[in-house]
């Protein structure tokens, strides 16, 4: 697990390698809303302010493997980062590690209780274990977003060396 959480290059990349043509793309839900306090403070955010916020699951045909968050303050939607919000089920560390290389501004991981997260999202999981997670403060352009991803117990059958 601790090479998962601490991958340092695209997780998209290492999960489409593990998987194949396997590896697809679920969309929990995306829209804009009030971020997490935590988030918005991350972020930079004044109170109030809404991001696009976007819920999924990287998937190994129909078994998720991880669950990622990404919340996209409005400016980091225009210009270069406006493709941001039109992903659909496209993945979205492809767009943020195609062309140049993301800044990374900051990392944190930690053990996340499944119990508090939606219904929606818990849906499916199997397992009310917690799970590691980590969350990546970046920037394109200038311009902060934030992406968690946690990582599920099923991602452990995903080969190591992808």
């Amino acid at each position: 697990m601790e090479s998962w959480v601490f991958e340092r290059g695209s997780l998209t990349r290492r999960l489409k390698a593990a998987c194949g043509a396997d590896f697809n793309v679920r969309v929990i839900r995306q829209g804009f809303a009030h971020p997490f306090p935590d988030e918005a403070l991350l972020l930079k955010l004044r109170s109030g302010r809404r991001a696009l916020v976007r819920e999924v699951e990287l998937r190994s045909r129909e078994r998720p493997l991880v669950l990622a968050r990404s919340v996209l303050p409005v400016q980091t939607l225009k210009g270069v980062g406006r493709r941001l919000a039109h992903l659909g089920n496209r993945p979205l560390g492809e767009i943020l590690f195609a062309s140049r290389r993301p800044r990374r501004h900051g990392f944190e991981a930690a053990l996340a209780e499944v119990r508090h997260w939606q219904p929606a999202v818990r849906a499916g999981l199997g397992s009310a274990a917690p799970v590691w997670g980590r969350r990546s403060l970046y920037s394109i352009a200038g311009r902060p977003l934030l992406v968690a991803e946690f990582f599920l117990p099923a991602v452990l059958s995903a080969p190591e060396s992808a």
